[in-house]
């Protein structure tokens, strides 16, 4: 699946009775976002580094993340600092990831295209 199909799919909220993913399960998501940003963390959860060139570029992704989660319901710890934002996700009610992890941060990686430099 490509990265900008992953994003496309629709997050469906898990419940306490679903599995969080493992290995064969994670590896199949993770192939479809970017791998320079995110790592899979003891198969718990997601870490993702965005760089940016200044403060201001690293505020206004923070804040487009801010409304996604708002809007899809599924809040990342977000860690702001000067050119850069650290990402913590997983799913919350299952202490694990679950396919919406993985469409976040598909959604997220296209946000920050948004602040490439010009090359």
């Amino acid at each position: 699946m490509a990265e900008s199909e992953l994003a496309e799919r629709e997050c469906i909220a898990c419940t306490s009775a679903d599995d969080p993913l493992t290995g064969d399960e994670i590896d199949e998501f993770y192939v479809d976002i970017d791998g320079s940003v995110w790592e899979v963390v003891d198969e718990h959860h997601l870490e993702g580094t965005y760089a940016f060139e200044d403060f201001r570029d690293a505020l206004e992704f923070t804040y487009e993340v801010g409304e996604l989660a708002e809007e899809e319901w599924h809040h990342p710890d977000l860690h702001l600092s000067w050119g850069e934002v650290v990402v913590e996700m997983w799913t919350h009610e299952i202490d694990g990831l679950f396919e919406t992890d993985f469409i976040m941060a598909a959604r997220m990686d296209r946000i920050h295209e948004e602040y490439a430099p010009d090359e």
